[in-house]
């Protein structure tokens, strides 16, 4: 089953004849709608596969069907698609959009003017909250930038669980910061025939809902197999609603995270309590991975302080929704790498799966520290055979306290880092690659070997902190294999890459992301402390964070966080033998707007039904702000194709 926040899906009577719904419609949702002109409607899939809308049809509150023409006959993943309404769409009025068969794909109502100059999903496309926009409409495009800057209180509102098993019970959640009146909200189900019932009115009654709380009822139209949950404002605004197919919401549908996430079912009902989302995955496709919800919970310990998000950019044009799963979970507990020389608790920043063993996931903290991470009931937490509050970095010679950004395993087993600068001195660049061998003994790591590149970027050595802190973000061990197999053409020759001509590099050259303008820098890393710089590449990024090579998709990724948008860019080898961009993905929608400086995608060997784990790191351990359960959480898990 495949249920999505805010999707209204149901079986209705069709004729006989009828081609049954698509694969995929579960995910295909109302995203923007007017009733001002040309009465213009667009649908939006969140799903992981395109989906056919052919001999779709429309209706209005008449729940009269009529055939519309859609600008494509198949909507791609994470695309958009338009269409003029054949009825006329009034001041207060409602749109059901029917698959060919009749099932009932989703719904939205509005009152008077409220979808003038139109109607949005604001906060994600797909998943936000019904919104008149306060700006010109943003049809077949994200919705983000006609939305209002602010969204109120009652639509923090969502539905939060439900049951159709029993006793048909909703549950609501109220994830805003005030309280909202309940007192004129109404709910339906998917039968077109039924009217809206009065929250109020429903046992127990509810007429207002707390700040950060919940409130159940039983539903008193039945809720049965292939049904839905509409929630509407005292206006008959839709504010949230929720669907499920045959023994969905058995024993319970729930949101993961509480008020935010994507609905899977669950194998425990958790009414009137936080959910437990313990059961299968939907919401895309791949399921939930196991570990905690995304808002699952935790109270920040003493001497951790969270660090608010900065450097918020715009996302690239022509990016693409996450192709994987839609839901993502919280993967460490909270505070989890507070350090001696990091008390705040936060900057782990690089990750990098050991493609020699994918169960050990390591990872860069700035001021200095290496982690070794394993799963221990579905989080990853420091490997305690190996240190349990991580190693600390030196520079060669066991001197400074280097900056570390990013990480990557070498071709040799070694864990390589990168350093900016030396924090003892964080006015100066320094930005440099550093060999360490993990078997080493001690909490104290000093290079085997370390390369220093500072003088190549004088840009960085201004006398500030700050353009000193845009250096090496990032780095990834990319095999000489994958270079010569795709026909790389060396700079420094203008012929086919031939690795013998550099005897003593290894296996792989290193491509570190510089943060300042979101270049790929290539390197050789001699053996004998030497190195060679083999030139730059264009990411078509403005900063990069993290950088790793993938296998499974044989590429080389370069991450960036909220600057950029939060996107990673896929980059391969193209026919004249340049390393350029192919394709850019977003994060799952669901995720907050961060300095999520790491990423990682685990290699296919781990596969599970066609997909693999994909890991986050957030810079600042600030989730979805002050308040929030993410709060104090630095990793997220969730899901990549295989």
């Amino acid at each position: 089953m495949t249920v999505s926040s805010l999707l209204f899906t149901g079986l209705v009577a069709a004729p006989a004849a009828a081609a049954a719904a698509p694969a995929g419609y579960q995910n295909v949702r109302i995203n923007e709608v007017t009733s001002s002109g040309n009465d213009t409607v667009e649908l939006y899939n969140a799903g992981s596969a395109s989906v056919s809308v052919s001999g779709w049809k429309m209706s209005d509150d008449s729940f009269s069907q009529q055939s519309f023409t859609p600008s494509s006959t198949t909507i791609a993943a994470g695309g958009f698609v338009t269409f003029n309404s054949p009825k006329g769409l009034g001041d207060s009025d409602k749109l059901v959009i029917y698959a060919a068969d009749g099932t009932v794909v989703d719904r939205v109502d509005w009152a008077t003017d409220k979808a003038k100059p139109a109607m949005a999903r604001c906060g994600g496309d797909g998943t936000g909250a019904w919104m008149t926009t306060t700006t010109a409409a943003t049809f077949g495009a994200a919705n983000a930038s006609g939305c209002p800057s602010s969204i109120p209180a009652a639509s923090k509102v969502r539905i939060n669980e439900v049951t159709s098993d029993g006793a048909d019970t909703v549950e609501l959640y109220n994830g805003g910061s005030s309280a909202v009146s309940l007192a004129s909200w109404k709910y339906v189900d998917n039968d077109t025939t039924h009217s809206a019932v009065t929250v109020s009115s429903s046992s127990p009654s509810a007429t207002s809902i707390p700040a950060g709380g919940r409130v159940t009822f039983n539903s008193t139209l039945g809720l049965g197999d292939n049904d839905s949950v509409l929630l509407l404002d005292g206006s008959g605004n839709t504010v949230d609603s929720v669907t499920w197919a045959a023994n969905g919401a058995k024993p319970s549908d729930e949101r993961c995270a509480d008020g935010t996430g994507w609905f899977q079912t669950s194998a425990t009902a958790t009414l009137g309590s936080a959910n437990s989302c313990s059961g299968s995955g939907g919401g895309g496709g791949g399921g939930t991975p196991t570990g905690q919800l995304l808002g699952g919970g935790g109270s920040l310990t003493s001497g951790c302080a969270p660090e608010a998000p900065s450097g918020t950019g715009s996302t690239p044009s022509g990016t693409l929704a996450w192709p994987g799963g839609l839901d993502v979970t919280i993967a460490d507990n909270v505070c989890a790498f507070t350090t001696s020389t990091g008390p705040e608790g936060r900057d782990v920043s690089g990750l990098a799966f050991d493609p020699s063993n994918p169960s050990v996931l390591w990872a860069a903290k700035n001021k200095n520290w290496l982690y070794k991470l394993v799963k221990s009931n579905g989080l990853w937490v420091p490997d305690a055979s190996w240190s349990a509050t991580g190693k600390q970095l030196r520079f060669l010679g066991g001197s400074g306290q280097p900056d570390s950004e990013g990480l990557t395993v070498g071709g040799n087993g070694h864990i390589y880092v990168t350093s900016e600068r030396d924090n003892a001195n964080n006015t100066v660049p320094k930005d440099t690659i550093m060999e360490f061998d993990p078997t080493a003994t001690g909490t104290t790591l000093t290079p085997v070997h370390q390369w220093d590149m500072t003088s190549q970027f004088p840009q960085l050595n201004t006398g500030s902190k700050d353009d000193a802190n845009l250096g090496f973000e990032g780095v990834g061990h990319v095999p000489d294999s994958w270079l010569t197999a795709n026909g790389w053409v060396d700079p420094l020759t203008g012929a086919a890459y031939n690795p013998a001509n550099y005897p003593l590099h290894g296996s792989g050259l290193f491509f570190a992301g510089l943060e300042w303008d979101g270049t790929l820098h290539v390197y050789g890393l001699n053996s004998d402390g030497t190195f060679t710089t083999f030139g730059t590449i264009a990411t078509g990024k403005s900063s990069v964070m993290d950088v790793t090579y993938d296998a499974g998709t044989q590429r080389v990724i370069a991450t960036c966080d909220n600057t950029c948008g939060e996107t990673h860019t896929f980059m391969k080898v193209n026919a004249s033998g340049a390393i350029v961009p192919d394709v850019t993905y977003t994060n799952p929608s669901v995720m907050p707007a961060d300095n999520l400086e790491g990423f990682a995608i685990a290699p296919t060997s781990t596969c599970v039904s066609g997909f693999r784990e994909a890991v986050w790191s957030d810079d600042g351990i600030y989730g979805f702000g002050s308040g929030s359960s993410s709060y104090g959480h630095a990793v997220y898990s969730g899901t990549f194709p295989c």
